[in-house]
């Protein structure tokens, strides 16, 4: 027997047997049961398994530590019980208050985020039909032509139905009632209705003649309200009725609803967001794109982009064109051209190809590796990416540049939905967005990652460029020999003693020693060089070796394991060797926040056994990539390997 399947049964019988779980999750490093009877579970015994490093009850959940083991004990549980679920099982999140700016986006950004893979494609055909109409390779009468008009505009005519959907699942209702209720106001019927004339009522009440086909909030509207409708009388029917009543009961309500109140009053915001940005590009022309084009990024760093999102869908609807997602073009492009700048410039072959490769996911409109792996850590680069987005974005504002379609992402996979009369300028604005960036970075300069001395050449042409410590390659031995190691801050932020993290397991040593970040910044870095040994399903948490021998863990924010891998985006894979200073994980800090969770991130050393000495390097606030904690190994140790 595996030693992990003896720690699987030893635990399986000291928390009370299989038939004291209701279910069973795991984290980055414990073992997460929501039990029958806590009190069943011998702490004690479990704390002297041999595997366990200990023990923690948090609200009804209790947690078995296990440390970087977690998952293979997880799968050895679950040879022998009938109970158990994924890693990623949902579970409720602590009820706090939130600021209702950042619910709303939360919101926002949790119902449309699901939509842009439909709307990205079906825009991507609207999109090829325009190329197709401007070189003529189809005739528009073709019964082929026809189809893929219906495949690509099929998607936006019945938008309500995939945002009814997609509401309903962030607001914890029926989905399937919430596209019931999107499918009545388009029923054919009553858009003949519509156009009938006259004056049109639902038991006395006046009706409003709204088109919503490709509409927005109303129907959001609609299913807010629903929500409330659909649990309130879910609670007072009783079990053996609700299945007929409280759906019959929730349309009879919504519908009318909708059509009454609803859907005027959603169009009218709808109208008046899309016309006011329109009226803001018409009168403000260059001034009105070089103010959005150069906070572009900070807005999409806040996470207040997603705000935008529905606008753009609405300016789309209401006046077929849109002026908003091409300033984000010009704010992407720039971000890129910044990152190119440090290509050019830095002098790290490391770091160089970090740049490459960001400044082309960049360009594909994919900006957080870019911002927050090189601009943002250099700080000058990022200025010039904002200065690029800035004169690109003036450009589109002075030819008000429009996109025509929803299609692609923010940069040069969505250009076909420029083809229109402004393309040309759409094209120009993009180009001059990524140069002007990639120059201002070259001559405002920054503070290079440095080359190791083996790899530094004298050079007496080159413009002198400042350099910060660098490690050498990263080497990491099979069996890595442990020795005196500096780690770095892995976030930008204020640094916090393990004993004041607000969680037991931490705040107890249970997984080692180490130190904490409350971050100022979403992006988690590595520390030392090493390799990435572990990464958590739900992406909340990396395990790494160094090349001095230290096993770490980084655990972003406490119970974030709930959040099931929402609002984190993981940049390197199981086993792949980094360099100290290269992000490994960016994250969405008002959205965690706003779910209610803390952001406090422990960084554990796991085989803290195996050093002497641990001390804090800094206190108060920190910038990512400067010293924070010294490990020293045993003086006999360290005879040993002649240090």
């Amino acid at each position: 027997m595996s030693k992990h399947e003896q720690t699987a049964k030893s635990v399986l019988e000291k928390i009370g047997g299989e038939s004291n779980v209701k279910t069973m999750t795991h984290c980055m490093t414990r073992l997460r049961f929501e039990l029958r009877d806590n009190n069943k579970a011998d702490r004690a015994a479990l704390e002297n398994t041999p595997g366990v490093m200990g023990t923690n009850i948090a609200g009804t959940q209790f947690q078995v530590i296990i440390g970087n083991d977690v998952p293979k004990v997880y799968e050895e549980i679950n040879k022998v019980a009938a109970f158990g679920g994924g890693s990623a099982q949902a579970e409720e999140g602590p009820k706090k208050k939130r600021n209702p700016f950042s619910a709303l986006l939360d919101v926002i950004s949790g119902i449309f985020t699901p939509l842009l893979p439909a709307l990205a494609g079906a825009g991507m055909i609207k999109a090829l039909l325009s190329v197709s109409d401007a070189f003529g390779w189809m005739a528009a009468d073709s019964s082929t032509y026809q189809i893929l008009k219906v495949i690509g505009d099929g998607t936006f005519f019945f938008l309500p139905i995939l945002i009814a959907f997609s509401a309903a699942r962030k607001f914890g209702s029926s989905m399937f009632l919430a596209a019931a209720i999107a499918g009545a106001v388009l029923h054919p019927d009553l858009t003949a209705l519509f156009g009938s004339g006259g004056d049109l009522n639902f038991l006395g009440l006046p009706v409003t003649v709204v088109t919503y086909s490709s509409s927005v909030i109303p129907i959001l509207l609609a299913i807010w309200a629903s929500s409330y409708v659909e649990k309130f009388l879910d609670k007072i029917i009783p079990s053996a009725l609700k299945l007929l009543f409280v759906p019959m009961l929730t349309l009879l309500v919504i519908v009318p609803a909708t059509l009454v109140a609803f859907g005027p009053v959603g169009s009218i915001i709808g109208q008046s967001l899309a016309g006011g940005i329109t009226w803001l590009i018409d009168n403000t022309g260059i001034f009105g794109g070089l103010v959005l084009g150069g906070t572009m990024s900070l807005i999409i760093m806040t996470g207040m982009h997603w705000a935008l999102v529905p606008i753009a869908i609405l300016s789309l609807s209401e006046q077929g064109f849109d002026y908003i997602l091409p300033i984000m073009f010009a704010a992407n492009l720039g971000q890129a051209g910044a990152t190119f700048g440090v290509f050019l410039r830095s002098r790290n072959p490391q770091f160089k190809a970090l740049s490459l490769s960001t400044s082309f996911s960049a360009m594909m409109g994919i900006t957080e590796p870019a911002m927050y792996g090189v601009n943002m850590r250099l700080k000058k680069p990022f200025v010039a990416g904002l200065i690029g987005g800035a004169v690109g974005g003036a450009i589109y504002g002075l030819f008000q540049v429009k996109i025509y379609v929803m299609a692609g992402g923010a940069g040069l996979p969505g250009i076909p939905a420029m083809i229109g009369p402004t393309f040309v300028y759409g094209m120009i604005g993009m180009a001059v967005a990524f140069v002007v960036a990639a120059a201002a970075t070259f001559i405002m300069g920054f503070k290079d990652v440095a080359v190791p001395a083996s790899e530094t050449a004298p050079t007496t042409d080159a413009a002198p460029v400042a350099t910060e410590e660098a490690p050498a390659a990263v080497v990491v031995p099979e069996v890595a020999v442990i020795r005196n190691t500096e780690l770095l801050s892995p976030l930008a932020g204020t640094v916090l003693p393990l004993s004041e993290v607000d969680d037991a397991t931490f705040a107890g040593e249970y997984m080692g020693k180490g130190i904490a970040v409350i971050p100022s910044a979403g992006v988690v870095t590595a520390p030392a060089d090493g390799i990435v040994n572990s990464l958590a399903v739900t992406k909340h948490a990396v395990g790494m070796q160094t090349s001095d021998g230290a096993e770490l863990l980084i655990h972003i924010g406490l119970n974030t394991v709930r959040l099931k891998g929402q609002h984190f985006n993981v940049l390197v894979e199981e086993g792949e060797a980094v360099v100290a200073g290269q992000p490994l994980i960016t994250f969405n800090m008002n959205a965690i926040r706003a779910a209610g969770y803390s952001l406090t991130t422990p960084m554990i050393v796991t085989n803290t056994k195996e050093f002497e000495g641990f001390t804090s390097l800094h206190e108060g606030s920190i910038e990512s990539g400067e010293p924070l904690l010294k490990l020293n190994v045993a003086d006999q140790n360290l005879a040993a390997l002649g240090d």
